[in-house]
């Protein structure tokens, strides 16, 4: 991050945005967008990529409840309408008229929400793993789009996405664990990829099920090294500092407004359909999220969108962290084909 300069603005409603800059003022905005329970950080092989030169100029912002930035202890702080007018905000306070928004995990549904509501800011839009419409219509329609294949409906209502009903139903439990164990947790959400998990249940499919994190035993969740994870000890470091400062609320927040998203996305422009290009970069070892496995999980996608790519890279859900040369290459080749 060291060729970035650090900012923070204040919006109308009080709260701050801390945010990176770097590359040229006169460059094409890239705005990266990450998600749980992330950091702008998250994004740093992007950022020194994309930052060097004239061609580009790129933003990252710690979202709200992470890093520098507010984290309000409301979750409806959380909910997408809020995030996305914080964002809207961003970028006119740094004169951009139109930008590239890029996302990652809830980074997408904030930019799918954002792309959806306002098609005047986009020159285009990158996924990174989470397809759009998916995350930001709520959870009632992520069930609709459940392999049953892998999660039989007699088995499991919630099949991937039991984890987020859990958080509905046991947010502060949610929170307890997540606080009380982050230094093992860290490392091992952000392991690397592991082929032979293709196509088989994620370990988020039985939450609710056991009725806890990591079958109610987190205290017994081995503490790998950090070599076996895409974190280097700097990220590794700032993410524990922020969730240290702010608490487990906040990423857990994000799970705690299914029921506004949906109602918000009824108001979408043109129907939620984007006429600009869109880059989805498929994880393929992205258990819960990837159309590998998931078909219904890229449907929408398909159907809502004029002009769309996807790259699919052999990584897990972090893609950009664990295999950033492949990541950078996917984004400047649609990059240099779309502008």
């Amino acid at each position: 991050m060291e060729s970035l300069t650090a900012h923070d603005i204040t919006h109308k409603n009080g709260q701050t945005t801390h945010y990176y800059e770097g590359g040229s003022k006169d460059g094409i905005p890239l705005i990266f967008i990450h998600g749980w329970p992330d950091l702008a950080e998250i994004w740093k092989h992007q950022l020194s990529h994309f930052s060097a030169g004239s061609k580009y100029r790129v933003i990252a912002p710690d979202m709200r409840g992470y890093g520098l930035s507010s984290a309000s202890t409301d979750r409806r702080a959380y909910a997408m309408e809020v995030l996305v007018a914080e964002l809207i905000e961003l970028a006119e306070q740094l004169s951009i008229e139109k930008a590239v928004w890029i996302g990652h995990d809830w980074g997408c549904g904030v930019v799918s929400a954002l792309a959806a509501h306002h098609p005047e800011v986009l020159l285009g839009v990158v996924e990174v793993a989470v397809p759009y419409r998916t995350i930001e219509l709520g959870l009632n329609h992520l069930v609709t789009l459940i392999n049953r294949e892998i999660y039989p409906e007699a088995e499991t209502e919630y099949g991937p996405w039991e984890y987020m009903r859990y958080y509905e139903l046991h947010h502060e439990d949610s929170v307890k664990t997540w606080n009380d164990h982050i230094d093992v947790i860290a490392k091992i959400i952000y392991s690397k990829h592991d082929p032979s998990s293709h196509g088989k249940p994620s370990a988020t499919s039985t939450v609710l099920r056991d009725n806890a994190w990591f079958g109610g035993h987190p205290d017994q969740l081995p503490d790998i090294p950090l070599e076996y994870t895409s974190l280097d000890e700097s990220l590794y470091a700032n993410l524990l500092k922020s969730h240290k400062t702010h608490g487990f609320f906040p990423p857990t927040a994000y799970y705690l407004n299914h029921d506004v998203n949906a109602e918000y996305a009824k108001s979408e422009k043109n129907g939620g359909v984007l006429e600009v290009p869109v880059l989805f970069i498929d994880a393929k070892y992205d258990s819960v999220c990837s159309p590998t496995t998931s078909p219904k999980m890229g449907e929408g996608q398909e159907k809502f969108t004029k002009d769309l790519t996807t790259e699919i890279i052999e990584a897990a859900h972090w893609v950009q962290l664990e295999k950033p040369k492949e990541t950078n290459e996917a984004l400047e080749k649609w990059l240099n084909a779309k502008f």
